[in-house]
């Protein structure tokens, strides 16, 4: 199994800038994939950005390009999400995922991003 720990969420005004960290324990080794996704009331999750392990290939929501930067510390096994110029609609609760060879997907709990006007 595969632990994740989310942190970094909080409530920040239109412009502004968050980072999101998203810490794997457990067994961790074959994890070939890590990324963020977000949900807002009433709407579904959507893909926020990944990021593979192997080459640290990244993809993008084009809601986010040039906005969002997605990274990770292999050491630690941690992936982050740097979030700028923040708008409204990127509130919502912003879940990490790890996917693991032969395991599948794990989430995590979820971290809750407001942003104000």
């Amino acid at each position: 199994q595969v632990q994740l720990v989310e942190s970094g969420g909080g409530l920040v005004q239109a412009g502004g800038s968050l980072r999101l960290s998203c810490a794997a324990s457990g067994i961790v080794f074959s994890i070939n994939a890590m990324g963020w996704y977000r949900q807002a009331p009433g709407k579904q999750r959507e893909l926020v950005a990944t990021i593979t392990t192997s080459s640290s290939i990244t993809n993008y929501a084009d809601s986010v390009k040039g906005r969002f930067a997605i990274s990770r510390d292999s050491a630690k096994n941690t992936v982050y999400l740097q979030m700028n110029s923040l708008k409204p609609e990127d509130t919502a609760v912003y879940y990490c995922k790890v996917t693991r060879r032969f395991s599948g997907d794990y989430w995590g709990q979820g971290t809750q991003v407001t942003v104000s006007s």
